[in-house]
C-alpha cells in the first residue's frame, strides 16, 4: 500500500466516505508498523464538493480529459512560439472544450445523486481552465486527486498564477520576445494575441463575479422576505395564542360557575326528594 494508492482510492470516493475511509487506511498502516504513511495519508484533505465533481469527471471521462490537457500543451506550445494565428484559434477551441467538459461533469454528478450548483459548476470551469495553463494542476485533474478547486490570473507560462486551498504559485518566468527568425510584426502579433487571450479571461472572470454577487444579492433578499413573512406568521400566532388564552380563561371561569351550579342543583334535588319521599310515607300511613 502506498500513499498514491491510497490517494487514488480516498478521492474516488464520495465525501461523505471519505473521512471514515482515510481512518481505517491509516489505522491499517499503522498496524502494519508504516508510521510515516499513515501520517501522510491522515495529511490528505477531503475534498470539497467541486474537487470531488472534477476528480468524478477524471475517473468517469478519461479520454476527454486526456484530450482537454492535450490542448493544453497545444496553447502552451503555441505561446513559447509566439504564435497569434495559433493562440487565437486554440483559445476559441478551449473555451468550448472546457464549457462542454464542464457540463459534462455536472451530468456525472447528477447520475451519483450531488447535483451541482451553479457554483460547483463554475469553480469546475475555472479548475479545468487552470489545468490547460499549469502542467502540475494538469497531472491532479488527470490523476482525479484534486483536494480543492483551482483558479489562475491570466494564462500560460507568463504571468500564471495557480491557487489552489489559499496558496499560490509563483508565476513563472516570463518568455523572451527576442527570439531568433522571428520578425517584429510576429513578436507584436503573438503579444496582442496573448493581451487579447488574457482580457477575455479578465472579462469571463468579471462576467462570473457579477453573476455571483447578483445571485448572492437575490438570495439576501429572498432571505428578508422570508425573514419578514415568517416574524408576521409569529406575530399573527402570537396575538392567535393571546386570544385563546383569554378563551380558556373564560372558559375555566364558565366551567367553575357550572360546577358550583351542578353541586347546588344537586342537593335541592335530594332536599326534594326526601320531602316526596316522607309525603308518599304520610300517605301510606292513612
Amino acid at each position: 500500500m502506498t500513499i498514491d494508492d491510497v490517494a487514488g482510492e480516498l478521492y474516488g470516493l464520495d465525501p461523505g466516505e471519505f473521512v471514515a475511509t482515510r481512518t481505517e487506511r491509516a489505522a491499517q498502516a499503522r498496524a502494519d508498523g508504516d508510521r510515516d504513511l499513515a501520517k501522510a495519508i491522515t495529511a490528505l484533505r477531503r475534498p470539497t464538493v467541486a474537487a470531488w465533481t472534477v476528480n468524478l469527471l477524471a475517473r468517469h471521462a478519461p479520454k476527454e480529459i486526456a484530450a482537454l490537457l492535450d490542448l493544453g500543451d497545444a496553447l502552451r506550445s503555441a505561446q513559447r512560439q509566439l504564435s497569434g494565428d495559433k493562440l487565437r484559434a486554440l483559445g476559441a477551441q478551449r473555451q468550448q472544450v472546457v464549457n462542454a467538459m464542464t457540463k459534462r461533469a455536472g451530468e456525472l454528478a447528477a447520475e451519483h445523486d450531488r447535483p451541482a450548483s451553479e457554483q460547483v459548476l463554475r469553480e469546475v470551469g475555472q479548475t479545468l481552465t487552470a489545468a490547460l495553463a499549469d502542467p502540475d494542476v494538469a497531472d491532479q485533474v488527470r490523476a482525479g486527486v484534486l483536494p480543492a478547486t483551482v483558479t489562475y490570473d491570466g494564462f500560460g507560462p507568463a504571468g500564471l498564477v495557480a491557487i489552489t486551498g489559499g496558496k499560490a504559485a509563483a508565476p513563472a518566468k516570463r518568455a523572451s520576445t527576442r527570439r531568433s527568425g522571428k520578425s517584429p510584426e510576429d513578436v507584436e502579433a503573438a503579444r496582442r494575441a496573448e493581451a487579447k487571450q488574457e482580457l477575455d479571461d479578465a472579462e469571463s472572470a468579471l462576467e462570473t463575479a457579477r453573476s455571483a454577487r447578483d445571485e448572492a444579492e437575490a438570495a439576501a433578499t429572498r432571505a428578508k422576505t422570508e425573514l419578514e413573512e415568517i416574524e408576521s406568521r409569529i406575530d399573527k400566532l402570537r396575538t392567535e395564542l393571546e386570544h385563546a388564552e383569554q378563551q380558556r380563561h373564560f372558559a375555566r371561569t364558565a366551567e367553575h360557575q357550572a360546577r358550583g351550579e351542578l353541586t347546588s342543583a344537586r342537593s335541592q334535588f335530594e332536599r326534594m326528594q326526601r320531602w316526596a319521599d316522607r309525603a308518599r310515607a304520610r300517605m301510606d300511613e292513612d
